[in-house]
Protein backbone atom coordinates (compact mmCIF):
# COMPACT_ATOMS: atom_id res chain seq x y z
CA UNK A 1 0.00 0.00 0.00
CA UNK A 2 1.57 3.55 -0.98
CA UNK A 3 2.36 5.65 1.66
CA UNK A 4 0.21 8.48 2.45
CA UNK A 5 1.27 12.07 3.38
CA UNK A 6 -0.53 13.87 6.07
CA UNK A 7 -0.32 17.29 6.80
CA UNK A 8 -3.36 18.65 8.66
CA UNK A 9 -3.11 17.84 12.27
CA UNK A 10 -6.89 17.96 12.34
CA UNK A 11 -7.05 14.58 9.62
CA UNK A 12 -9.58 12.59 11.39
CA UNK A 13 -7.80 9.55 10.53
CA UNK A 14 -5.19 10.42 12.93
CA UNK A 15 -7.86 10.66 15.48
CA UNK A 16 -6.78 7.51 17.25
CA UNK A 17 -3.58 9.46 17.73
CA UNK A 18 -4.30 12.63 18.68
CA UNK A 19 -3.93 13.57 22.24
CA UNK A 20 -5.61 10.09 23.51
CA UNK A 21 -4.36 8.85 26.95
CA UNK A 22 -4.16 5.04 27.10
CA UNK A 23 -7.03 4.73 29.16
CA UNK A 24 -9.49 6.43 26.46
CA UNK A 25 -7.77 4.29 23.51
CA UNK A 26 -9.56 1.30 25.94
CA UNK A 27 -13.13 2.08 24.96
CA UNK A 28 -12.36 2.73 21.21
CA UNK A 29 -15.33 2.80 19.30
CA UNK A 30 -15.79 -0.61 17.17
CA UNK A 31 -13.17 -2.13 18.76
CA UNK A 32 -14.82 -4.69 21.71
CA UNK A 33 -11.08 -4.23 23.53
CA UNK A 34 -10.35 -1.00 22.56
CA UNK A 35 -7.24 -0.14 21.15
CA UNK A 36 -3.38 0.06 22.02
CA UNK A 37 -0.85 2.25 20.43
CA UNK A 38 2.56 1.09 20.38
CA UNK A 39 6.23 2.76 20.14
CA UNK A 40 9.44 2.25 18.64
CA UNK A 41 10.88 -0.48 16.60
CA UNK A 42 10.74 -3.44 18.95
CA UNK A 43 7.52 -2.96 20.32
CA UNK A 44 5.95 -2.93 17.01
CA UNK A 45 7.98 -5.75 15.97
CA UNK A 46 6.91 -8.08 19.15
CA UNK A 47 3.64 -7.03 18.88
CA UNK A 48 3.60 -8.67 14.88
CA UNK A 49 5.19 -11.13 16.26
CA UNK A 50 2.56 -12.25 18.40
CA UNK A 51 0.29 -11.80 15.84
CA UNK A 52 -1.32 -8.37 16.18
CA UNK A 53 -2.16 -6.92 13.33
CA UNK A 54 -1.93 -3.01 13.40
CA UNK A 55 -4.65 -0.60 12.30
CA UNK A 56 -2.33 1.66 11.01
CA UNK A 57 1.18 3.61 11.33
CA UNK A 58 1.80 7.18 11.96
CA UNK A 59 5.52 8.88 12.03
CA UNK A 60 7.48 11.13 11.16
CA UNK A 61 9.34 11.28 7.87
CA UNK A 62 12.64 11.15 9.25
CA UNK A 63 11.98 7.35 10.75
CA UNK A 64 10.70 6.61 7.04
CA UNK A 65 13.50 4.76 6.05
CA UNK A 66 13.81 2.62 9.72
CA UNK A 67 10.18 2.08 9.70
CA UNK A 68 10.27 0.52 6.07
CA UNK A 69 10.95 -3.04 7.10
CA UNK A 70 7.92 -2.70 9.89
CA UNK A 71 5.57 -1.76 7.20
CA UNK A 72 6.88 -4.45 4.67
CA UNK A 73 6.16 -7.12 7.29
CA UNK A 74 2.96 -5.62 8.40
CA UNK A 75 2.31 -5.26 4.44
CA UNK A 76 2.74 -8.85 4.31
CA UNK A 77 0.09 -9.64 7.00
CA UNK A 78 -2.18 -7.33 5.49
CA UNK A 79 -1.57 -4.75 2.26
CA UNK A 80 -4.24 -2.44 3.24
CA UNK A 81 -2.42 -1.04 6.50
CA UNK A 82 -2.11 2.36 6.00
CA UNK A 83 1.46 4.58 7.02
CA UNK A 84 0.29 8.19 7.46
CA UNK A 85 4.06 9.84 7.30
CA UNK A 86 4.11 13.72 8.30
CA UNK A 87 6.55 16.94 8.93
CA UNK A 88 7.85 17.16 13.04
CA UNK A 89 5.74 20.21 13.20
CA UNK A 90 2.61 17.77 12.29
CA UNK A 91 3.50 15.07 14.01
CA UNK A 92 3.54 17.09 17.19
CA UNK A 93 0.31 18.78 16.90
CA UNK A 94 -1.45 15.10 17.03
CA UNK A 95 0.19 13.88 19.39
CA UNK A 96 2.23 16.50 21.84
CA UNK A 97 4.75 14.02 21.98
CA UNK A 98 8.37 16.64 21.22
CA UNK A 99 10.10 13.21 20.81
CA UNK A 100 9.32 9.33 20.20
CA UNK A 101 11.60 6.29 19.83
CA UNK A 102 10.47 5.70 16.54
CA UNK A 103 7.12 5.55 14.86
CA UNK A 104 3.56 4.64 16.25
CA UNK A 105 1.44 1.97 15.59
CA UNK A 106 -2.49 1.65 16.38
CA UNK A 107 -3.29 -1.88 17.44
CA UNK A 108 -6.50 -3.35 18.44
CA UNK A 109 -6.36 -5.26 22.11
CA UNK A 110 -6.27 -8.85 21.89
CA UNK A 111 -8.57 -11.22 24.05
CA UNK A 112 -6.91 -11.82 27.22
CA UNK A 113 -6.56 -15.80 28.42
CA UNK A 114 -8.02 -16.78 31.88
CA UNK A 115 -5.85 -17.98 34.17
CA UNK A 116 -6.10 -21.83 34.21
CA UNK A 117 -5.56 -21.39 30.14
CA UNK A 118 -2.86 -19.30 30.57
CA UNK A 119 -1.18 -21.21 33.43
CA UNK A 120 -1.37 -24.44 32.17
CA UNK A 121 1.86 -25.61 31.70
CA UNK A 122 3.78 -22.76 33.85
CA UNK A 123 6.30 -23.54 36.68
CA UNK A 124 7.31 -19.96 37.28
CA UNK A 125 4.90 -17.04 37.84
CA UNK A 126 5.04 -13.39 38.92
CA UNK A 127 1.94 -11.72 40.40
CA UNK A 128 2.21 -8.06 40.10
CA UNK A 129 -0.12 -6.18 42.88
CA UNK A 130 -1.54 -2.85 42.31
CA UNK A 131 1.87 -1.77 41.05
CA UNK A 132 1.32 1.66 39.48
CA UNK A 133 4.40 3.26 37.86
CA UNK A 134 4.48 2.30 34.19
CA UNK A 135 8.35 2.23 33.89
CA UNK A 136 8.26 -0.67 36.66
CA UNK A 137 5.79 -2.72 34.56
CA UNK A 138 7.91 -2.46 31.81
CA UNK A 139 11.20 -3.23 33.54
CA UNK A 140 9.66 -6.40 35.10
CA UNK A 141 8.49 -7.70 31.60
CA UNK A 142 11.66 -7.23 30.44
CA UNK A 143 13.59 -9.14 33.43
CA UNK A 144 10.65 -12.05 33.19
CA UNK A 145 11.22 -12.55 29.47
CA UNK A 146 15.02 -12.48 30.35
CA UNK A 147 15.05 -14.79 33.23
CA UNK A 148 12.85 -17.55 32.73
CA UNK A 149 9.10 -16.26 33.98
CA UNK A 150 6.51 -18.13 32.17
CA UNK A 151 3.55 -15.79 32.60
CA UNK A 152 2.81 -12.59 34.63
CA UNK A 153 -0.30 -12.28 36.11
CA UNK A 154 -1.74 -8.36 37.55
CA UNK A 155 -4.24 -7.49 39.54
CA UNK A 156 -7.05 -5.31 38.83
CA UNK A 157 -5.84 -2.21 40.21
CA UNK A 158 -2.21 -2.43 38.19
CA UNK A 159 -1.99 -0.72 35.52
CA UNK A 160 -2.21 -1.94 32.28
CA UNK A 161 1.42 -3.63 30.38
CA UNK A 162 -0.09 -2.69 26.49
CA UNK A 163 -0.23 0.85 27.57
CA UNK A 164 2.51 2.71 25.36
CA UNK A 165 4.98 3.14 28.08
CA UNK A 166 5.20 0.35 29.57
CA UNK A 167 5.08 -1.41 26.53
CA UNK A 168 8.59 0.75 25.14
CA UNK A 169 10.15 0.07 28.37
CA UNK A 170 9.91 -3.52 28.01
CA UNK A 171 11.27 -3.74 24.78
CA UNK A 172 8.13 -5.05 23.27
CA UNK A 173 8.48 -8.22 25.99
CA UNK A 174 4.83 -7.46 27.17
CA UNK A 175 3.54 -9.26 23.75
CA UNK A 176 6.34 -12.26 25.07
CA UNK A 177 5.48 -12.96 28.04
CA UNK A 178 2.03 -14.67 28.19
CA UNK A 179 -0.27 -12.53 30.64
CA UNK A 180 -3.48 -11.58 31.95
CA UNK A 181 -5.95 -10.25 35.25
CA UNK A 182 -6.59 -12.10 38.09
CA UNK A 183 -9.10 -11.66 41.21
CA UNK A 184 -11.56 -8.76 41.60
CA UNK A 185 -10.43 -5.51 42.49
CA UNK A 186 -12.30 -5.69 45.89
CA UNK A 187 -9.62 -8.14 46.77
CA UNK A 188 -7.67 -9.85 44.32
CA UNK A 189 -6.08 -12.25 46.66
CA UNK A 190 -9.50 -13.70 48.63
CA UNK A 191 -10.00 -15.36 45.03
CA UNK A 192 -7.04 -15.55 43.23
CA UNK A 193 -4.42 -17.12 45.92
CA UNK A 194 -6.36 -19.81 46.28
CA UNK A 195 -6.83 -20.28 42.53
CA UNK A 196 -3.02 -20.47 42.37
CA UNK A 197 -3.13 -23.36 45.15
CA UNK A 198 -5.54 -25.09 42.69
CA UNK A 199 -3.32 -24.82 40.12
CA UNK A 200 -0.75 -26.24 42.28
CA UNK A 201 1.45 -23.14 42.77
CA UNK A 202 3.08 -22.39 46.31
CA UNK A 203 2.23 -18.79 46.99
CA UNK A 204 5.53 -16.60 47.66
CA UNK A 205 5.18 -12.86 48.31
CA UNK A 206 8.10 -10.74 48.29
CA UNK A 207 7.90 -8.64 51.38
CA UNK A 208 9.48 -7.14 54.36
CA UNK A 209 8.95 -9.21 57.34
CA UNK A 210 11.42 -9.69 60.05
CA UNK A 211 10.13 -13.48 60.23
CA UNK A 212 10.54 -14.04 56.19
CA UNK A 213 12.73 -16.90 55.10
CA UNK A 214 15.50 -15.60 52.40
CA UNK A 215 15.25 -16.12 48.44
CA UNK A 216 17.74 -18.52 48.53
CA UNK A 217 15.74 -20.82 50.80
CA UNK A 218 15.82 -24.25 49.37
CA UNK A 219 12.06 -25.10 49.82
CA UNK A 220 11.85 -21.88 47.63
CA UNK A 221 13.92 -23.30 44.84
CA UNK A 222 12.97 -26.52 44.83
CA UNK A 223 8.91 -25.64 44.24
CA UNK A 224 7.88 -27.44 41.21
CA UNK A 225 5.25 -24.83 40.74
CA UNK A 226 5.96 -21.51 41.97
CA UNK A 227 4.13 -17.86 42.31
CA UNK A 228 5.96 -14.69 43.23
CA UNK A 229 3.72 -11.67 44.14
CA UNK A 230 5.55 -8.29 43.92
CA UNK A 231 3.60 -5.56 45.45
CA UNK A 232 3.67 -1.49 44.63
CA UNK A 233 6.56 0.61 45.11
CA UNK A 234 5.78 2.44 49.13
CA UNK A 235 3.31 0.77 50.40
CA UNK A 236 4.12 -2.88 49.02
CA UNK A 237 1.85 -5.73 49.61
CA UNK A 238 -1.60 -5.78 51.14
CA UNK A 239 -1.23 -7.17 54.96
CA UNK A 240 -3.97 -9.89 54.07
CA UNK A 241 -2.22 -10.76 50.65
CA UNK A 242 0.98 -11.69 52.75
CA UNK A 243 -1.23 -13.90 55.25
CA UNK A 244 -2.75 -15.87 52.45
CA UNK A 245 0.47 -16.51 51.14
CA UNK A 246 2.41 -19.79 51.74
CA UNK A 247 5.88 -18.22 52.21
CA UNK A 248 7.32 -14.24 52.84
CA UNK A 249 10.32 -14.04 51.00
CA UNK A 250 13.06 -11.31 51.99
CA UNK A 251 15.95 -10.23 49.69
CA UNK A 252 19.39 -9.97 51.69
CA UNK A 253 20.38 -7.04 52.07
CA UNK A 254 24.02 -5.13 53.21
CA UNK A 255 24.92 -1.67 54.41
CA UNK A 256 21.55 -1.08 56.42
CA UNK A 257 19.78 -0.85 52.99
CA UNK A 258 16.31 -2.77 53.82
CA UNK A 259 14.69 -2.73 49.72
CA UNK A 260 15.15 -2.30 46.39
CA UNK A 261 13.07 -0.92 43.75
CA UNK A 262 10.11 -3.51 43.14
CA UNK A 263 11.75 -3.63 39.08
CA UNK A 264 15.31 -3.95 40.48
CA UNK A 265 13.51 -6.90 43.19
CA UNK A 266 12.18 -8.83 40.56
CA UNK A 267 15.21 -9.66 38.63
CA UNK A 268 16.97 -10.29 41.65
CA UNK A 269 14.18 -13.00 42.37
CA UNK A 270 13.01 -14.36 38.72
CA UNK A 271 17.00 -15.15 38.72
CA UNK A 272 17.29 -16.88 42.04
CA UNK A 273 13.85 -18.45 41.94
CA UNK A 274 14.30 -19.34 38.39
CA UNK A 275 13.48 -23.32 37.21
CA UNK A 276 16.20 -25.49 36.85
Amino acid sequence: MPLIEVNDITDPRLQMYSHQRDTLLLDWPGYPNGLFVGESANVIDRAMDAGIVPLSFFLEQKWLEKTTPLLEKAWALDPTVPAYVCPHEVFRGVTTYEITRGALAAFPRPDLPDVRTLLANARRVAVLEDVMNYTNIGAIFRSAAALGIDAVLVTPRCHDPYYRRAARVSMGTVFQVPWTRIGSASDWATEGIPLLHELGFTVAALALDENAMPLDDPRLKSADKLALVLGTEGDGLAASTIATCDHTVIIPMEHGVDSLNVAAASAVAFWELRAR
